[in-house]
């Protein structure tokens, strides 16, 4: 049930910090925080991380719904694992649902903060980032990734 709420919590997280961004800014503006380090710039992405494959709307959601149907099909396997691999997936379907709403309302995906040295991105992809790192130190403690 933690596992549930994990993800709940991540799109919650994602939502509310999306539509701050939506409801102060407008496409394209970009708020200094720390000058020429941090900005939180308001970014509108047709593509997936980094910008990759725009405007492939029907393509994101498809992957989408079928990560998710994915982890359902294979959530009593899940749940048996280690807690990495149980909240690494946790986070990687919130951050999924994050965009994937996104996706379904606009077909772009809000992006916001803004490292200057890396593209803009937001908290659904910080979850999926964490998320499958934690899957992977998971897959790696269980020796599932040697050989």
């Amino acid at each position: 049930m933690i596992l549930l709420w994990v993800s709940l919590l991540v799109v919650f997280l994602d939502r509310i910090t999306k539509m701050a961004v939506v409801s102060k800014m407008t496409e394209g503006d970009s708020i200094p925080v720390f000058e020429n380090i941090f900005h939180v710039t308001y970014v509108l992405n047709p593509g997936a991380a980094f910008g990759m494959l725009p405007h492939n709307r029907m393509f994101f959601l498809a992957i989408g719904v079928a990560a998710v149907i994915a982890i359902w099909w294979m959530r009593k396997d899940i749940l048996a694992e280690g807690w990495r691999t149980r909240i690494g997936t946790a986070l990687f379907l919130g951050g999924t649902l994050g965009n994937l709403w996104d996706r379904v309302q606009t077909g772009l995906v809000i992006d916001f903060f803004d490292f200057r040295i890396w593209p803009v991105f937001n908290v659904a992809d910080i979850a999926i980032c964490v998320g499958v790192g934690l899957i992977l130190w998971g897959m790696l403690q269980n020796g599932f990734l040697e050989n």
